[in-house]
């Protein structure tokens, strides 16, 4: 029985080696690897991108940077990681919950719609599972109700709309780069803006809010005589975590094609299993971070996952919705129909660089074996 692995780090002795350098150096804080690193992610977006410790923070950043503060209203679909909701409350907003579309897994704008305030401020769409749904129609909605716009796009790394990259174009993109993303750094992640407003704020507030200390320390300088104008984080990088970043967007390629092949193979072979739906991506644009099934109505899921537990098959559960969460839950909200029905029919097969098509030849067919039987 094989025993695979829902999601894995997927590191080489090339990044083990970046990291001792960094270590020999004996520097380990924010300096010229986090700075170099930022210089390759601008390069790769074609506009400025700053380094943030973590793509929570990155989001929590983002979101000081456009002003929200207490009171304002931020739509986000409910269906995301609690990292999206959790960033707008550190921030002092108020995340709007909204229903998502089954066919793209993203924020649904007609929900949405009936959602907005005269408190609503921003619209942070969450790239599920990588896709981005309509790209187009959503910044035409934040321009009508004169909204920012955050992309959580700490699922879709290297995912390409209309020919440019995620990230390249629009208000503000954020990206995650923790262990199991589409590259990581160990943790870490980074805000993609061409405001320069907005990247004057995020780079003070990551460094405590000390004025033009990332400027400083990336000429391996101290600010001995600090002002702080605005509140500010403990959220930079470090060059250890941006020596291994560095590496991992080196090697991009490698980890978008294997990515893309295996979502491409899953989706050939379930395409013919009735008692399952997939999300409608192009797997030529989308460089997935996880592979979500839509179960039918019929099937248990948590039988079925512990059924595919024994065959050597790990599976998850991306998400409960964040209006189902105690902390999130507010009196009054408007019902979410879509994503209370879709949430618990929600399966993640596994994905990362290191599986073979042989294995999601495997994958497939034990769950296609055992939907039945759940």
């Amino acid at each position: 029985m094989r025993q695979l692995r829902l999601s894995k780090s997927c590191i080489t002795q090339e990044e083990k080696r970046a990291v001792m350098s960094v270590l020999d150096r004996g520097y380990l804080g924010m300096g010229p690897e986090v700075r170099d690193f930022e210089n390759d992610l601008t390069s790769f977006f074609g506009r400025p991108a700053t380094c943030i410790v973590n793509g929570t923070a990155a989001l929590h950043l983002a979101l000081q940077g456009i002003g929200i503060k207490s009171g304002d209203e931020v739509l986000v679909q409910s269906l995301t990681y609690v990292a999206s909701f959790q960033a707008i409350t550190a921030a002092g907003g108020i995340p709007i919950a909204c229903d998502f579309d089954p066919d793209t897994g993203c924020i649904d704008l007609i929900d949405a719609r009936q959602r907005v305030s005269d408190k609503t401020k921003a619209i942070m769409p969450v790239h599920y599972a990588g896709g981005v749904g309509d790209l187009d129609e959503l910044y035409k909605f934040a321009e009508e109700y004169d909204l920012r716009v955050i992309e959580d796009a700490a699922h879709a790394f290297g995912t390409e709309y209309k020919g440019s990259k995620v990230g390249s174009f629009g208000d503000i993109a954020c990206f995650s780069f923790d262990g199991i993303k589409n590259i990581t750094s160990g943790e870490g992640g980074c805000i993609v803006t061409d405001d320069p407003m907005v990247l004057e704020r995020i780079r003070d507030a990551r460094q405590l809010g000390v004025e033009q200390d990332s400027e400083r320390r990336f000429a391996g300088l101290r600010s001995w005589n600090p002002n702080v104008l605005d509140q500010g984080w403990r959220y930079h990088m470090s060059d250890i975590m941006a020596a291994i970043g560095r590496i991992q967007l080196k090697n991009f390629d490698h980890h978008r094609t294997k990515r893309q092949s295996l979502a491409k193979e899953y989706s050939a072979i379930l395409a013919e299993e009735s008692l399952v739906t997939l999300f409608n991506h192009d797997y030529e644009k989308v460089v997935p971070h996880i592979f979500v099934v839509i179960l039918d109505p019929s099937v248990d899921r948590s039988k079925l996952m512990d059924i595919l537990s024994k065959s050597g098959v790990p599976t998850g559960i991306h998400y409960k919705p964040n209006h189902l969460l105690s902390f999130f839950h507010r009196k009054g909200i408007r019902a979410l129909p879509i994503t209370e029905e879709y949430s618990s029919r929600l399966l993640t097969l596994p994905l990362h660089p290191e599986l073979t098509r042989d294995d999601v030849r495997y994958i497939t067919t034990e769950l296609r074996e055992h939907l039945r039987d759940a």
